[in-house]
């Protein structure tokens, strides 16, 4: 018997090739031949297997797939919102669950203990890897993901509702700003514009995320028309302080980040790079700008990647 780890996000390639080296198969390439012919659109699911030396690839394969047959996995990337953690949860689903099920699930959301002065269950359907039993209900599925939410808020120190709503709604909106090594510095950034109504950004967020998200799009790009939209209660240029609530689920670290910000001088941050994810920051709006030209011509250069 070997024992064998599926890590998330590995090809089947990979798998096939860590298995040969385990000895479990004796051709790597021919267990994708024969996994691309058999698996019938049932994935390779991340997890750890009891499996044996020696087995035909069709064997593998077989195994893997039905020791999960009873198993419902979900999959939640970072950053996603409700509506995209929905059709996540369907397609995960196998049938299992429809998305009138799912939307009823969550509609109801106090039930699972998030606070009413949240708008909607946005910002606590956390991210991660979940495995249920295929007859698992619905709600049981919410509620473990909105219990690692509060598990993280409490790791991060945070409690009371209007503190909550503060964290994970600034949380979620640094997420979407900033790359994680740039958390703790956009957070304080955030909390400098807060703070000071009568500041460099006169109490405004500007947050580009937070107004596609009241838009129901993802873009990089928005218009003079769109910023000055106060009907978009999401609109961090045309509305002083927070947004109406979360604009995704966040994780950890960015959670951490928004409980103790940095304390720092700046008003401003821009990703001139978005490939390597640099960030620049900056006290003015004159300082800032340049950084903005920098990437505008990064965008030129990358027109795909700036649409």
């Amino acid at each position: 018997t070997v024992t064998f780890t599926i890590r998330s996000g590995q090809s089947t390639a990979q798998v096939a090739e860590e298995l040969e080296a385990a000895g479990i198969i004796a051709d790597a390439d021919k267990f994708v031949e024969v996994y691309t012919k058999e698996s019938k659109g049932k994935y390779l699911q991340p997890g750890t297997y009891e499996l044996q030396q020696h087995m035909s690839s069709s064997s593998a394969i077989t195994t893997i797939i039905e020791a999960n047959s009873n198993v419902l996995y979900l999959a939640i990337p970072q950053g996603k919102r409700v509506s995209e953690t929905i059709d996540l949860i369907v397609s995960g689903s196998d049938g299992a669950f429809t998305r009138k099920q799912v939307e009823d699930a969550v509609s109801n959301y106090t039930q699972y203990g998030v606070p009413s002065n949240f708008p909607s269950i946005e910002g606590w359907l956390h991210p991660g890897e979940y495995r249920f039993p295929k007859d698992t209900d619905i709600k049981k599925v919410i509620q473990t993901m909105v219990d690692k939410t509060k598990a993280d808020l409490k790791e991060a120190g945070v409690s009371g509702d209007q503190k909550t709503f503060e964290v994970l709604t600034i949380a979620s909106i640094v997420e979407l700003e900033a790359q994680p090594k740039d958390y703790v510095a956009v957070a304080g950034i955030i909390e400098n514009r807060l703070n000071n109504p009568d500041g460099e950004t006169s109490g405004l967020i500007q947050s580009d995320a937070t107004v596609t998200y009241g838009l129901g799009v993802r873009s990089y790009h928005l218009t003079e028309e769109q910023k000055a939209d106060k009907s978009n209660k999401y609109n961090t240029y045309a509305n002083k302080g927070l947004p109406k609530g979360p604009i995704g689920s966040p994780q950890l670290a960015s959670i951490k980040a928004a409980a103790a910000p940095e304390k720092n001088p700046y008003y401003y941050w821009v990703t001139v790079d978005l490939d390597s994810g640099e960030t620049k920051y900056s006290r003015t709006y004159a300082e800032h700008q340049r950084y903005v030209e920098e990437y505008n011509q990064w965008c030129s250069k990358h027109p795909n990647r700036c649409s």
